[in-house]
């Protein structure tokens, strides 16, 4: 087994020294003697066999192979900061783990917004995002490795925390024959090709969602099905988070002529066991409702 020369006790010595601009200065701010300092880097630059400092007039600048071996050693002493950070949450039962359910509704932005927020929190936790749709959030809730659910469903047993409501919409390309029907009603789509995202749930209901068409293509996630409707394939709904700027663009039409509406999704928060959530997971389940649609748009409201 490999045993290192050098300690990181030196490589933080050489960084001080490098960032205070001297041996003097970097004595003083890491309290210790000035010829502990050139002791140390002196032993450093033996057990290397590597030139790491010259003084130049009264001030100690970086050769070129100490500027390489420094911006390494910055990133092995900021690992065993995390480490030792890690360690000390661990102590104080904050998790190093979170997984988030999220239902492939739920606005992006919203997600982004409160990781963005937690990440200065985070004290090196690991948070894992899995998407899931309709029947697979229900099998979330009761999958012990999530932490946190967020679902577009009731679930029996567990009051969740309203995120806010996402409005589908009925879209289709501009040239598609159903944007030139006055009125589009069950009959008409069932002829059409439906464009359907995976139900990621292992029962999954097949009856969940209007599904008449008797062409059905089905895909992952929203953004593929998308990129079909750009070529003139299909219709499908959309949440409208995602629908608007197509349609805005002209890259797709919204069929409002159509009889069927799914109207107003509503998204909450699952906590499935309330009593094994950690102060990672309550952090975030904060933060998450902090940034959700709901919370915005009680912020941009008039008084």
């Amino acid at each position: 087994m490999y045993r290192p020369h050098s300690t990181l006790e030196q490589w933080r010595i050489l960084q001080a020294v490098v960032d205070y601009g001297g041996y003097a200065k970097a004595a003083e701010a890491l309290n210790k003697s000035q010829s502990s300092l050139n002791h140390a880097v002196a032993k450093l630059q033996q057990l290397l066999g590597v030139p790491l400092l010259e003084v130049k007039g009264r001030k100690a600048v970086l050769t070129p192979q100490g500027k390489v071996l420094l911006r390494r050693s910055r990133a092995l002493t900021s690992e065993i900061e995390q480490l030792e950070m890690l360690a000390g949450n661990l102590e104080q039962g904050w998790e190093p783990e979170i997984t988030l359910s999220r239902e492939i509704l739920y606005p992006t932005e919203a997600l982004y917004q409160a990781m963005s927020r937690f990440y200065p929190e985070c004290r090196g936790t690991r948070l894992t995002v899995i998407d899931n749709v309709m029947s697979g959030t229900t099998a979330a809730v009761e999958d012990p490795k999530y932490d946190l659910v967020i679902s577009a469903l009731s679930h029996p047993g567990h009051r969740g925390q309203p995120l806010g409501a996402i409005r589908m919409l009925l879209v289709c390309h501009p040239n598609h024959p159903l944007t030139q029907e006055s009125v589009i009603d069950d009959s008409r789509l069932a002829q059409e090709l439906q464009l359907v995202i995976r139900d990621t749930g292992a029962l999954a209901d097949k009856d969940l969602g209007w599904l008449k068409a008797e062409q059905r293509w089905t895909f992952s996630n929203f953004h593929e099905a998308i990129a079909v409707l750009h070529q003139g394939v299909g219709f499908c709904w959309v949440p409208e988070h995602l629908a608007r700027p197509e349609i805005q663009a002209g890259r797709l039409s919204h069929l409002s002529q159509a009889t069927v509406d799914f109207s107003l999704i509503s998204l909450s928060l699952i906590i499935p066991n309330p009593d094994r959530l950690g102060p990672a997971a309550q952090r975030f389940a904060e933060l998450l409702v902090a940034s959700s649609p709901i919370a915005q748009q009680a912020a941009t409201a008039p008084a």
